[in-house]
């Protein structure tokens, strides 16, 4: 069983028993190919959620009817990518065990892999809906296969064609558009295809893997972020692709790619911690 951490999501203070939902940070930037500071991020959203209320007008909810649990960051290994992984995974693995999702706040988006590797040793058949300005579908980068540029090819090498649906894509090398364009289902620029492809996921009963790198985002609405892309999506935008994805049975999912200190406005945290909050009410009405 995980202890409680100190400093909590706002109301995510419930027993580890009793929980359906466990957060837990994994704050790591290693990889980053443009501008750190990701590993900043879980702990900046917890600190940040105090400025929220529980209670969201968007779905008549509150955290406060919820049950969450908070269980703190990971301590990681900032010279080893694979050692971090590993960690990941085996807090991934715990949560997973004990029949609760596990909700993980990065960091750079290489954190997600460790907790896709747990989730496929307790859902074979998962596919993973991914968020994101960019493929990430790098063979390598600078000649490293563990970087946040190659995280969804690393996914692919575990769960094969047909399952990884991304949306939002509009930036990435030639070679990772041609990649897609045989391997995955690729959604450039926005959402549309969404609502079928979460239909069609959800009619089956099939498990899923929700990853946000929060990139996805204009950068005009979220600035503070390693590698900001023109021409993303509004928070609206996402805060509805949200309400989509989780009419689906979503086992896992992560939220990442905040870095706090490249926004001093506080904009971007902001943006964050109710994007957490959202999802956090999404994922607890759907177990429910």
């Amino acid at each position: 069983m995980l202890s409680p951490n100190v400093e909590t999501f706002i109301a995510c203070d419930g027993a580890y028993e009793d929980a359906e939902i466990v957060l837990f940070g994994a704050p790591f930037d290693s990889t980053t190919s443009y501008r750190p500071g990701t590993r900043f991020g879980p702990s900046a959203v917890r600190h940040e959620s105090y400025g929220l209320e529980t209670y969201s007008p968007y779905q008549d909810l509150d955290l406060e009817d919820t049950s969450v649990f908070d269980s703190g960051d990971l301590e990681l290994c900032f010279g080893s990518s694979e050692a971090a992984l590993a960690a990941i995974e085996e807090r991934a693995d715990i949560i997973l065990a004990d029949d609760k999702l596990p909700l993980m706040i990065g960091g750079e988006h290489l954190v997600t892999l460790g907790t896709v590797r747990a989730a496929l040793k307790k859902y074979p058949d998962l596919h993973i809906i991914h968020f994101d300005a960019h493929a990430d579908l790098r063979e390598e980068y600078l000649g490293v296969p563990l970087s946040h540029a190659c995280v969804l090819r690393r996914c692919h090498d575990l769960v094969g064609d047909g399952r990884i649906h991304q949306f939002c894509i509009r930036s990435g090398e030639r070679t990772e558009f041609e990649f897609a364009a045989r391997h995955t289902d690729m959604h450039k620029f926005c959402f549309d295809g969404l609502t079928e492809v979460i239909s069609d996921l959800a009619q089956k009963d099939v498990p899923i893997y929700l990853t946000i790198d929060l990139d996805c985002l204009d950068p005009g609405y979220f600035p503070g972020t390693g590698t900001p892309e023109a021409g993303g999506v509004s928070f609206t935008e996402l805060l509805n692709a949200i309400l989509t994805v989780t009419k689906g049975r979503v086992v896992a999912a992560d939220v990442n790619e905040l870095a706090p200190t490249l926004d001093q406005s506080g904009a971007s945290t902001a943006l964050a911690c109710k994007i957490t909050r959202e999802l956090l009410l999404a994922l607890s009405a759907k177990n429910a």
